[in-house]
């Protein structure tokens, strides 16, 4: 049946003790510590021999970006809450105790990530003919041919800068790669040399490949910092180099742009772009051997405290060894190819939206049937208008060129584009000026909310009608991360769902009042309220002693009122199971709290991306895919789309492919403990090794 509207259901009643009790601080995990828990659990899977060796190296290399991006925003966040005495989190824990609380847990995660390069994936990668040469391991040959490619390929382009009166300290670029140099002795206009930079600029690799002919393997790679160091004394000729130490800064990447306060928000984003790489810093990483005296002066200069340091024995940029994955070309270290299951049963993607609604459930089925859908409404001359959000999109995304070739034809075109995605703020801004350069009307969302909903609806005349068709998604119109992430697409000609989606649109684009949604829940309007109406309907059934039962799937769960809600239905009896990929706030668990709730996180092939919310109901179940997580930013400070699925046979195809398939994972997932950590689970008492991914791809591969 189809579920009921939010006006349906009655609002959450509340006991102010029993809610203070809720409150209690020793109920709640830390956020940032919880984040940076999943990065050890993507790095199990670097050090997991099971798992093909070149995957392993990508692995390891996620955990190395996740790590940088922590660094960048979360902990950035954490130092301006303690800079402007902002209020602490659900756990109570202070802002300068939890700095030194990352410093510490993020210490650990560096130390195993380079034991797992240097002791596990260097020599395992070495025995399959796959090698990273050290300095220390160079024959003759290679050391001439390495001297070569230093003189010619990257000292024309190095400014080495000499710190006296008249060389202040230079700026760093956010994560680049520096090396510095002490020296004695004296230039030739008398100088005392002591100590000087060396910048790599953006444009060197760093990661060179060495000729066959030269090395003898096929696949020999030595990495341009160790490069840098071994003839960094060229750099200084006349001086004498007595030490060279790599290393590099992260920097705070959350940019700020105060919406209030200007006219033009794409004109301020271009502003504070230009700054980005240059902002706060963060964290320091350093050669391990670098006298402590030295890593004072770097700290000075980058106003840091030695909580900020973190030791390297190694490459401090390791993530770039993500080149060697893509550069060797062996299939056998790799995960086994497969072909995504494509929708071809129709002449039109309309005339199979009109025999039923679609279910996509990627990478197992094709992201291409949602690209045509948007090719084809270009193309045909009974669409009349195509409207679209757009967060990330991908480089020379073929859904864009299709928008434009839709306004080129004479469609009326209208993109949602969100400046403030992180990290794609610039690609947004070139994909927005060359939309509105083809006539595309352009619109940036609304003051104060990240447009983070995944929507898409066509306007097209059948006759004497005019008739919506909708694609709603978990995840980004991205067809590159549509390979690689797992995520729900619904495309529908529902005349409730199209009416609801055109009124979101309006809302975005113009100024609209607040609007009755019948069939979607919305942030920040209704979405928050929505989950919490579903979770009290659960907690009322098992008081009343009928079954009641939740369980959803999401990235990350914080948001306060979501958790204690859960709590007070693990107290009544509701049975519930989260799948939480990343942070979670929530202890399972606790002795008259959370007994009912058990909560697992999946790390596998692909990154689980897609997010569904599913309440029992007493028989008459509630089922959403959602743009958006349990987050306070998702529930309350974005616009974000759940989106039911209406057809019974589709909505049970979710909940047995995301959610019972999910919990009958015993290969790949991690159930969180009451203390915090997270134990690996494993068949046992006879049960059948069970891995979701795997099942998912076994039923294309059928």
């Amino acid at each position: 049946m189809n579920p009921p509207a939010v006006a349906n259901l009655e609002t959450p009643a509340t006991d102010n003790a029993q809610q203070d009790a809720l409150r209690d601080p020793s109920l709640y995990f830390n956020r940032e510590l919880s984040q940076l828990d999943f990065n050890f659990r993507v790095l199990a899977q670097a050090q997991d021999v099971t798992v093909p060796l070149l995957e392993r190296l990508r692995y390891l290399c996620i955990s190395c970006t996740n790590l940088d991006e922590f660094f960048e925003i979360r902990a950035a966040t954490v130092r301006h809450a303690q800079d402007f005495g902002m209020p602490i989190a659900t756990d109570g824990v202070a802002p300068a105790t939890l700095l030194k609380r990352i410093h510490d847990r993020a210490a650990e995660l560096v130390e195993a990530q380079y034991h797992c390069w240097n002791y596990e994936l260097r020599p395992a990668l070495a025995e399959a003919g796959i090698r990273v040469l050290g300095r220390d391991s160079w024959n003759s040959k290679q050391t001439r041919w390495l001297r070569a490619y230093f003189r010619d390929e990257i000292l024309p382009v190095l400014s080495p800068l000499g710190l006296d009166p008249a060389h202040p300290f230079p700026k760093i670029l956010n994560k680049s790669l520096n090396i510095v140099v002490v020296l004695k002795g004296k230039d030739a206009f008398g100088r005392t040399g002591n100590l000087a930079i060396v910048r790599a600029p953006r444009s060197l690799p760093r990661i060179i490949q060495l000729p066959q002919k030269v090395s003898g393997g096929e696949y020999d790679f030595v990495f341009l910092s160790s490069i840098l160091s071994e003839f960094v004394d060229e750099l200084f000729p006349g001086m004498e180099v007595k030490g060279a130490y790599q290393f590099r800064v992260t920097r705070n990447s959350e940019l700020i742009v105060d919406e209030d306060e200007v006219e033009n928000l794409a004109l301020a984003l271009r502003d504070e772009l230009v700054g980005r790489g240059y902002l706060r810093a963060m964290r320091l990483e350093i050669a391990a051997q670098c006298p402590k005296p030295i890593v004072q002066t770097l700290l000075r200069n980058f106003d840091l405290t030695d909580n900020a340091v973190y030791r390297i024995n190694g490459a401090v940029n390791l993530s770039r060894i993500i080149q060697i994955y893509d550069e060797v070309d062996r299939p056998d270290l790799k995960f086994p190819p497969f072909q995504p299951r494509l929708m071809t049963d129709s002449d039109t993607i309309f005339d199979r939206i009109g025999d039923g609604d679609v279910l996509l459930h990627h990478p197992f089925d094709s992201f291409a049937p949602v690209v045509e859908l948007i090719k084809q409404a270009a193309e045909d001359p009974n669409v009349l208008a195509i409207k679209q959000t757009l967060y990330r999109t991908g480089k020379d995304s073929p859904i864009v060129e299709n928008l434009i070739q839709a306004a080129r034809n004479g469609k009326d075109v209208t993109a949602v584009i969100e400046l403030r995605a992180r990290f794609d703020e610039e690609a947004n801004l070139a994909f927005a000026d060359r939309l509105q350069e083809a006539g595309v009307q352009v619109v940036y969302g609304v003051v104060g909310f990240k447009t983070h909903a995944k929507m898409l609806l066509i306007v097209r005349r059948e006759g004497r009608k005019l008739r919506r068709y909708v694609h709603l998604g978990t995840g980004n119109y991205h067809s590159g991360t549509a390979r690689v992430y797992t995520d729900f697409s619904l495309i529908t000609a529902d005349p409730d769902i199209g009416n609801d989606v055109h009124l979101i649109f309006q809302q975005l684009s113009g100024l609209a009042p607040a609007i009755k949604l019948k069939r979607l829940l919305q942030s920040p309007f209704t979405l928050h309220t929505g989950v919490l109406k579903r979770i009290e309907r659960e907690t009322k059934h098992a008081k009343a002693g009928r079954p009641a039962r939740i369980i959803a799937k999401m990235n990350a769960l914080n948001e306060p009122e979501v958790v204690r809600a859960l709590y007070n239905a693990s107290q009544a009896g509701v049975r519930i199971d989260l799948i939480v990929r990343g942070a979670c706030t929530l202890r399972p668990g606790v002795p008259g709290f959370s007994d009912n709730i058990r909560v697992r996180s999946i790390v596998g092939r692909f990154l689980e991306h897609s997010r569904v919310y599913w309440f029992a109901n007493d028989g008459d179940p509630d089922l959403f895919c959602t743009s958006a997580d349990w987050l306070e930013r998702n529930l309350l400070r974005r616009v974000e789309t759940g989106f039911p699925i209406l057809d019974p046979e589709l909505a049970a195809r979710v909940q047995d492919e995301a959610l019972d398939n999910y919990l009958a994972d015993n290969l790949n997932a991690w159930e969180l403990q009451s203390d915090g950590s997270y134990r690996k689970l494993q068949p046992e008492n006879g049960d059948m090794p069970h891995s979701a991914q795997a099942a998912l791809l076994a039923k294309i591969c059928a």
